[in-house]
């Protein structure tokens, strides 16, 4: 029942997508710039909230919109409704709708959609990670300098020592390609299934990395903080790799080079 509603979860809230992409909706902005919300977010978090409240009602919810819904309960359903809001306001196809489920305080199924791609992404804890219904790996590069790399950039640029510009610049600088698509989920689905051997990034939420964290892992890579320790969604930083090339990339982002 858990894996059926949360493919039912995901499903309802890519029809919402998809409904909105390419047409008229409304937009208003949170903190930072270009920090948008769509009608189409609203919408497809409540369709998503709807689904899973259906077979789920005492089961706790934290949505990207609407924030914490405390229950009495060990299950936590961890929902950002559209991953990359900018892209799909703009049309841009790189944009996906993202549903983890954490279990005492660990995430154990995962699914992220990106319908106009029609990529369906799924893993279960031990039980391998999944596109479209077929087994999923990470890459064997094992260098960072042959390596094709992603990030992301925080719409508040933190201000400390070793910021996002400055690891990107490092990279560039000795020919590392790095490409930034604007949807974090896809980034590390993108890591799951090959097309990139690393992600790193230096401000996410829960919602932004619960789902893909479990993905990337049951594809047989790694996930960390940026000093190398068990990755915890509920702390800003990540790097997700291939496993081959992860000690390698925490070095180039610390600047231990």
């Amino acid at each position: 029942m858990l894996k059926q509603t949360l493919l039912e979860a995901i499903q309802a809230g890519g029809v919402e997508l998809k409904k909105f992409f390419n047409n008229e909706f409304t937009i208003s902005h949170k903190d930072g710039v270009n920090n948008l919300v769509t009608e189409a977010d609203h919408a497809a978090e409540a369709a998503i909230i709807s689904a899973i409240k259906k077979n789920f009602p005492d089961h706790q919810v934290l949505a990207e919109e609407t924030g914490q819904h405390i229950n009495d309960s060990n299950y936590k359903w961890i929902i950002d409704p559209i991953d990359g809001t900018v892209n799909f306001a703009h049309g841009i196809p790189l944009c996906s709708v993202a549903i983890a489920i954490e279990k005492d305080g660990e995430i154990i199924m995962s699914s992220i959609y990106a319908p106009v791609l029609n990529e369906l992404y799924f893993a279960e804890k031990g039980q391998g990670a999944f596109l479209n219904d077929k087994k999923i790996s990470v890459s064997e590069e094992t260098s960072v300098l042959k390596a094709c790399l992603v990030t992301g950039f925080p719409y508040t640029y933190i201000n400390m020592s070793n910021g996002p510009i400055e690891v990107f610049g490092r990279l560039v600088k000795k020919g590392i390609p790095v490409r930034r698509l604007g949807s974090a989920c896809i980034d590390l689905c993108w890591v799951a299934c090959g097309r990139f051997d690393g992600f790193y990034e230096h401000k996410l939420e829960p919602w932004d990395s619960a789902a893909g964290y479990l993905i990337v892992e049951e594809a047989g890579g790694k996930v960390t903080d940026h000093e190398g320790k068990k990755f915890s969604i509920y702390q800003h930083r990540i790097i997700a790799t291939n496993g081959k090339i992860h000690d390698e990339l925490l070095k180039w982002v610390r600047d231990e080079f």
